[in-house]
């Protein structure tokens, strides 16, 4: 498969100054190499404070890594942002881990839903395009006259994801998309971002604390821990065979997970 996305010795510090004083401070994000395919769907796992945030927003270029490089459909990310910033963006949409915090209580979701439209393609969508938005994840039109206080939890987050995909992006990154909704919601989320996956041809990068989210819709595994990459690779290998006590401990507790879910 083609690869898409790569990232190549990369470190992230969010304490910059600090490095400057003392070069053996430690990073945020150290030495980091990914690879993911075009149309594959990549989990990244670990513990809160791992880097796994961190490293999504280094990926889709909402922050800028410190070293290393990192390439998108064979260009260099300085290069998108600094000659193609809103096509790069166009292609790369995140749905982040709360919908409220990501949608202005002030705006009606007609409006929230308009946004990344005027933004990256400059032009306001039509109405027929936004209720079209809105059934492919499973809404109705019924939705675009409320204010986000007025919807659940699992509605605003269908709502966060059909106004990524309403541009059209090649890669969509999921950032611990199901942990602030309710357990029998968390499954309709993660079956409703397969099938959309599948229908829209999209690269999906997964994040989660949780292991047996990862294993049950990814084909590929990253593991984080303290801004490492500990173990990589394809999801029956890595649930089968884990490499690092880290990640068996993190295996162990999502069979243990699911004995319990089921």
């Amino acid at each position: 498969m083609t690869v898409l996305l790569e990232a190549s010795e990369l470190f992230f510090d969010y304490h910059a100054h600090l490095r400057r004083r003392d070069p053996n401070a430690s990073w945020t994000l150290r030495d980091i190499n990914v690879a993911m395919p075009a149309g594959s769907t990549v989990g990244i796992v670990g513990e809160s404070g791992s880097g796994k945030s961190t490293l999504v927003r280094l990926l889709c270029g909402l922050i800028v890594q410190s070293r290393g490089r990192i390439t998108f459909d064979g260009r260099s990310l300085t290069e998108w942002l600094s000659e193609d910033r809103r096509e790069f963006h166009r292609r790369n949409q995140i749905v982040f881990q709360s919908p409220a915090s990501s949608l202005d209580p002030r705006l009606r979701i007609k409006t929230s839903l308009s946004e990344p439209t005027k933004a990256l393609e400059q032009r306001k969508p039509e109405a027929t395009e936004l209720r079209n938005w809105l059934q492919d994840v499973g809404l109705s039109g019924e939705v675009l006259s409320r204010y986000p206080h007025q919807l659940s939890g699992g509605q605003l987050q269908r709502i966060a994801v059909a106004r990524a995909l309403s541009v059209r992006p090649d890669v969509l990154y999921a950032d611990e998309p199901t942990s602030a909704l309710d357990v029998s919601v968390q499954a309709q989320v993660l079956n409703l971002l397969m099938g959309l996956k599948h229908r829209h041809g999209l690269t999906l990068v997964l994040v989660s604390h949780d292991l047996a989210v990862v294993a049950r819709v990814c084909e590929q595994i990253i593991v984080l821990k303290d801004g490492q990459v500990v173990e990589a690779g394809g999801t029956a290998e890595v649930m089968s065979d884990p490499k690092t006590d880290y990640t068996r401990t993190l295996v162990e507790a999502s069979r243990a997970t699911s004995l319990v879910r089921t």
